[in-house]
């Protein structure tokens, strides 16, 4: 695992966002990465990982991203690659970047299957459970956290909270997106418009969603390759 950082600002809240239920960390993470303008300045590099990337626009989009935002003092780790089998060094690299940064808070953001409808936002939190429960958020009582938020949350120095969605749908949620943003923005003052919010979502859902269906067409290319190899 290597953590490549161009900048270090200190003192900074913390938001990772990877692949779930729904895609809801990955669209949420692109959206604000978009709407705040932040900056790239570093990325993840898992050696257990196969290399890929994604071409978007004609640049690079890197699996693990870290961005910035200068105005509200914010990183975002953004990630359109799966992490099955590398939840620990992941969560070795997010830990390295709090420590070096100082960072103030991180925040796990997560879809949660659910059969409702109607999408409901929790909340569980080591530090700030008073601060959720001022937004009117309900905590999570009962439920198993798995992946990456779940081997931040066991990690017991980190100051790590996470803000869940609820989403039926195994395919990429825009609206359970728009739902952990909003609350977001209630909770750092992100001052998001709301208005086009949910028809950026759905832009940005298109576009992971090609990015990530390319990714795995790659990956199935590659495998037969290597079958081919072995005989």
């Amino acid at each position: 695992m290597e953590l490549i950082l161009n900048k270090r600002p200190k003192n900074a809240v913390i938001i990772e966002g990877f692949p779930g239920v729904g895609f809801i960390g990955s669209i949420a993470t692109e959206f604000l990465i978009e709407h705040l303008k932040a900056e790239p300045i570093g990325k993840i590099r898992v050696r257990e990982q196969m290399p890929i990337v994604a071409v978007h626009n004609s640049k690079i989009i890197d699996p693990f991203g870290i961005f910035y935002s200068k105005q509200y003092n914010l990183i975002i780790l953004r990630a359109i690659a799966p992490v099955t089998k590398m939840e620990w060094e992941i969560t070795d690299a997010v830990e390295k970047l709090a420590q070096e940064l100082q960072a103030k808070e991180i925040i796990s953001i997560e879809g949660i299957a659910s059969a409702n409808d109607d999408s409901k936002v929790y909340y569980y939190s080591k530090k700030n459970s008073s601060k959720f429960d001022k937004l009117s958020i309900e905590g999570l009582k009962e439920g198993v956290i798995m992946g990456v938020t779940a081997s931040l949350l066991l990690k017991d120095k980190l100051p790590s909270s996470c803000i869940f969605v609820e989403t039926h749908s195994k395919l990429p949620d825009s609206r359970g997106a728009a739902k952990i943003v909003e609350t977001l923005d209630k909770y750092l003052g992100l001052k998001v418009d709301p208005n086009p919010l949910v028809k950026k979502a759905e832009e940005l859902e298109t576009k992971l969603k090609a990015m990530m269906q390319q990714g795995k067409v790659t990956q199935e290319e590659a495998d037969a390759k290597q079958l081919d190899y072995l005989g």
